[in-house]
């Protein structure tokens, strides 16, 4: 099963996330194997929180995935995003075309009211890292979408999703996870 998992920081926490991220890194490195993208979103060169998707079994293999981490465990983070999610393009970010360089990135999170919507990748793959619904945690009902997404701005970025069917679509900017 995968899962969306977005920790979004806590205002003031940089020095605690500074202090924190060979754990957090050597955390995620347990998972190596399950992760189908990771990377954390940006106000500047500000971390603002942390982007995980994931392949797990379960849904409690997925919440002990999101609340043993080390700078949620902390205190570092606000609040977690964690839905069930779907690949609807069979890769990792590592498969993705563009690389790890190159070009700027967004996370575009849609979350939904009403019917589902964008069940269908835009046409332009080239430019989508990754892709695919939040879902309940049965996977039966539609929830949003999350994207990860190469794009020369904020609005190119918005525009994968069809915003007038989002109660809110949220952009920010991301980047590739991971030891540096």
């Amino acid at each position: 099963m995968e899962f969306f998992c977005y920790h979004r920081d806590r205002p003031g926490s940089a020095a605690l996330r500074a202090e924190l991220v060979e754990e957090h890194w050597s955390y995620m490195d347990r998972f190596e194997a399950e992760l189908i993208a990771r990377g954390p979103t940006l106000d500047g060169d500000t971390a603002t929180g942390s982007v995980h998707i994931v392949d797990l079994p379960d849904a409690a293999a997925a919440r002990a995935f999101a609340f043993d981490e080390p700078l949620y465990q902390a205190g570092g983070y606000r609040d977690v995003l964690l839905r069930r999610w779907r690949n609807l393009l069979g890769r990792t970010m590592w498969d993705f075309p563009g690389g790890r360089a190159g070009g700027t990135r967004f996370l575009v999170l849609g979350l939904g009211e009403g019917p589902a919507a964008d069940l269908t990748p835009p046409p332009d793959r080239d430019a989508l890292i990754a892709y695919g619904p939040l879902l309940s945690d049965d996977g039966g009902a539609w929830l949003g979408t999350a994207a990860l997404v190469r794009a020369p701005d904020q609005d190119a970025a918005r525009a994968v999703l069809t915003a007038a069917r989002y109660a809110a679509v949220e952009v920010h900017a991301w980047e590739f996870g991971g030891r540096r």
